[in-house]
């Protein structure tokens, strides 16, 4: 499939989806949201891709939300058709990706673009990025997955607060709640980006895998059903071929060679 309004690159075990809409701050519309739906779909079976990074194309915007020229002016059955179809399960799918999800936060993260963000496993932001939740100041509220996401990852109280004011805040303060993982000055930050993508996609896919699932289990079950799947999944993980590798690098004081084909 040829891309219309993103672009889509392989660095080693490393791809990279780029939102180029600058002119429009890289805001979604729906034949972007389609074409971010094809790209987790190949990324998803393409065995030879061990992270994807997620960018927006320029330096002013990583996603600066929905396109509001379409959202706005749905009514409220096409609205809620929208939520489901494109927007809420489009960004969940990247939680269900068996393989780790970045946010290489350049500029701009609003509303559907942070929430796009909070669905990322890992989220690097540039000094200058800015991020919130403005949609109060519409008249609605995030319906993307931030009331659930948001809280999860700062906690009720800062995620009420960001959401009730629509306030916008600054890459350092993002990153003093948890919202982030790591700030970069922007001229460092695609290269620090991919020296963590890179060192990720290095690790064994199965155990990516199931490091991935067992920590969004708990996010979604109780600590007794979570130990459970976690003591499942390393398991799993000890019939596997990564493990004889990476307990024989051990021993052998070598590093561990889980993708041979590098």
């Amino acid at each position: 499939m040829s891309y219309q309004h993103i672009d889509y690159e392989q660095d080693g075990r490393v791809a990279i989806l780029t939102i180029n809409r600058p002119e429009k701050r890289n805001a979604l519309d729906k034949a972007t949201r389609l074409e971010i739906k094809d790209v987790q779909e190949r990324v998803a079976a393409d065995d030879s891709v061990g992270v994807l990074v997620i960018t927006g194309a320029g330096d002013k915007a990583f996603i600066a939300g929905s396109d509001l020229n379409e959202f706005g002016r749905m009514n409220p059955l096409e609205a809620y058709r929208f939520l489901d179809t494109l927007a809420q399960r489009l960004y969940t799918r990247f939680e269900e990706l068996d393989k780790p999800v970045i946010a290489m936060i350049n500029g701009l993260c609003l509303g559907g673009g942070c929430e796009i963000a909070l669905a990322c496993d890992l989220r690097i932001a540039a000094v200058g990025a800015r991020f919130g939740q403005p949609e109060i100041n519409l008249g609605i509220i995030p319906g993307s997955g931030a009331t659930q996401r948001l809280t999860r990852l700062v906690g009720v109280g800062k995620a009420r607060e960001l959401i009730y004011t629509g306030d916008i805040i600054d890459a350092n303060e993002a990153l003093a709640i948890g919202l982030v993982n790591r700030v970069h000055p922007a001229e460092e930050l695609r290269a620090k980006t991919m020296e963590l993508a890179h060192k990720i996609a290095s690790r064994g896919a199965f155990s990516l895998m199931m490091a991935k699932r067992a920590t969004r289990m708990a996010q979604e079950v109780g600590l007794t059903t979570g130990l459970a799947f976690e003591a499942l999944a390393e398991t799993a993980c000890f019939a596997g071929p990564e493990k004889a590798e990476g307990m024989e690098a051990f021993f052998a004081k070598r590093p561990a060679k889980f993708n041979p084909s590098e």
